[in-house]
């Protein structure tokens, strides 16, 4: 696989992640911990379909349980840091600092080995990310200070999800069926989550349980499938910006499903977000040329 065709595959995970909002409201009242636990199930169950299809089982035999472990707290701890800081501080601005991991993702891939970070990867990185902030600031109340606890676990939310991502790259030889015991750990470790801190309340309706099966099929299912093939073999910077795309692509998408109202903001958002992605690109051109 060339590295354009893994960019793209792992752009299927930006555009199903903007359908999270839309089947998250489909959910309620499911609380968060117990939908992570049922989501991340089937699309461990579905992942393992796959694996046994293909004849792919006998790879997770030769992954390192420490790649588990760093797949697994990757994932969970993404979630319950993400849920958390939301309990704690207000979900716009807790929403927009756990959002820095694209930008996170940028600067951190200057570190990885045989890539070269550009200057208008990061200038096209802030952009986006203007771009983002007039979308989830929508609703803003302020940063209170009332909130700072809740805000440091967003910004470590976004710590765990880039880091996630950019070391994944430094394990570029683990097969991406692996991906697949990461979801199934953490619906166990998100069920014992539930246990202790929620109660169970499960969907009143069969578009909840619909809600409930689209997101383990896509944005909690085959997104992190994506997304591993390519943080692994695309081209990390120009994914990172291009993640910025999600925030805007759901705000359209409730719209067009009359959850949410429009609202001018949103075009000079999209803007925004588009230049930041466009710049990322043309950075990644030039120094595929250069090479």
């Amino acid at each position: 696989m060339t590295t354009r065709q893994a960019t793209f595959v792992g752009f299927v995970a930006v555009l199903l992640w903007s359908l999270l909002a839309l089947f998250t409201v489909g959910t309620a009242p499911v609380p968060p911990f117990q939908l992570a636990a049922m989501t991340f199930l089937i699309g461990g169950v579905v992942g393992l379909i796959w694996i046994g299809l293909t004849g792919a089982l006998g790879a997770l035999r030769q992954v390192g349980w420490r790649v588990y472990v760093f797949g697994t707290l990757g994932l969970f701890g993404y979630h319950a840091l993400y849920f958390t800081a939301l309990r704690m501080a207000p979900a716009a601005e807790a929403g927009l600092i756990a959002y820095l991991w694209p930008l996170l993702i940028v600067l951190f891939s200057g570190l990885l080995p045989g890539e070269r970070l550009q200057p208008l990867h990061v200038v096209g990185a802030l952009t986006s990310f203007i771009g983002a902030a007039l979308i989830v600031l929508g609703g803003s109340r302020g940063f209170g200070a009332e909130a700072l606890p809740g805000f440091a676990l967003a910004f470590l939310c976004a710590l765990t999800w880039s880091g996630y991502s950019v070391l994944s790259r430094r394990l570029g030889n683990t097969p991406t069926a692996s991906v697949v015991v990461f979801c199934l750990m953490t619906a166990v470790l998100a069920t014992g989550a539930h246990v202790v801190w929620e109660e169970t309340v499960w969907p009143v309706n069969g578009l909840g349980w619909a809600a409930v099966l689209g997101l383990g099929l896509g944005p909690v299912g085959l997104a992190f499938y994506v997304w591993d093939i390519g943080v692994k073999q695309g081209d990390i910077q120009l994914l990172g910006v291009a993640s910025y795309g999600a925030p805007l692509l759901s705000t359209l998408i409730l719209i067009f499903a009359g959850v949410a109202d429009p609202r001018l903001s949103l075009v000079l958002a999209g803007i925004l977000i588009t230049a930041g992605a466009v710049m990322a690109a043309r950075a990644s051109s030039a120094q595929g040329t250069g090479n």
